[in-house]
């Protein structure tokens, strides 16, 4: 990921100003990181150590994603709309 689309959902999520690592931003940045590795494995099917590193990736989320449902569920349900996942 190059460092202007970083900024551009960093700054599409973040909460304040200096916010470059809150759960909410941090979620947005697995999920296009989790994209790209989809689309990799896609085109690259023997490749198990990528294949693993997405499945940690998508674990991290996982995790983030059920904190952000226990602190703030209008938020969780903002996030899930806004980067197209489902529960």
């Amino acid at each position: 990921m190059d460092k202007f689309k970083k900024r551009t959902i960093i700054d599409k999520f973040k909460e304040h100003p200096n916010d470059t690592g809150s759960a909410y931003v941090q979620v947005a940045l697995l999920t296009e990181r989790i994209k790209h590795l989809t689309d990799h494995l896609k085109k690259y099917k023997k490749d198990f150590h990528s294949r693993r590193g997405l499945l940690m990736l998508v674990g991290r989320r996982r995790r983030l994603l059920s904190y952000l449902k226990k602190k703030d569920l209008k938020k969780y349900n903002d996030i899930l709309k806004e980067l197209n996942l489902h529960k």
